[in-house]
């Protein structure tokens, strides 16, 4: 019933969008799915040479992302809501947590404002530059604007972890390459994600957060 709904509901030219469409469909309508392979077949392709069909198959699955959260201008309560409300009515996210929110004092940049920060981690159907891409167009939608580096801002939104990934390029470098040296990041991801491991360290968090702590005493 699904696909029929589906097939239905939109007519696509092409295959390869009927593909990622019902396959989005799936992970949405059943919960307990965490990852498919699909194949669509299309019979009597319009193609030069004679065919029975030609088909597609692609694989998706949820990931498990956790972002930092921060604001230090105007209402910031006000600016990481935004960015909750924002993300929990996009429906390519699912199961979102918060930790609680902190006051911290500015990183980096020290002539500005106190921030208020926290870790939001969900699941996500987008890939990694996808999600980038979609989180820069809340920041932008909250008025963020990038003069001074590790300036002031209304909303920021950094990718930490993605799964276990690592990735290194030009637009986004996960995990996140500061975020084991900032405890404003490291204590609120520790309350969702204690025990989890840096891809790269290999250290639990909760380890990372006490040598941070030990280092500011």
């Amino acid at each position: 019933r699904l696909f029929n709904r589906e097939m239905n509901r939109q007519k696509d030219q092409l295959i390869e969008r009927v593909c990622e469409r019902l396959a989005k469909a799936v992970l949405c309508e059943f919960p307990l799915v965490e990852k498919l392979e699909l194949t669509v077949k299309k019979p009597y392709a319009p193609v030069l040479n004679h065919i029975d069909y030609v088909a597609v198959t692609i694989e998706r699955r949820w990931h498990k992302v956790y972002i930092g959260a921060g604001s230090n201008m105007g209402d910031k309560a006000s600016y990481l809501d935004y960015a909750v409300k924002r993300i929990c009515e996009d429906d390519n996210n699912r199961n979102f947590r918060e930790a609680a929110r902190i006051v911290t004092e500015p990183w980096g940049y020290k002539e500005q404002d106190e921030f208020l920060n926290t870790v939001f981690a969900f699941d996500t159907l987008y890939q990694p530059l996808e999600l980038l891409d979609k989180l820069q167009d809340i920041e932008r939608e909250a008025g963020r604007s990038r003069e001074i580096h590790w300036g002031p801002r209304t909303l920021d939104l950094d990718i930490l972890l993605y799964d276990k990934e690592i990735i290194e390029g030009e637009r986004l470098i996960i995990p996140h390459p500061l975020m084991d040296k900032r405890l404003f990041v490291i204590t609120p991801l520790c309350e969702l994600h204690p025990y989890g491991i840096h891809p790269l360290t290999g250290e639990r968090f909760c380890k990372i957060k006490d040598n941070l702590l030990k280092n500011t005493t």
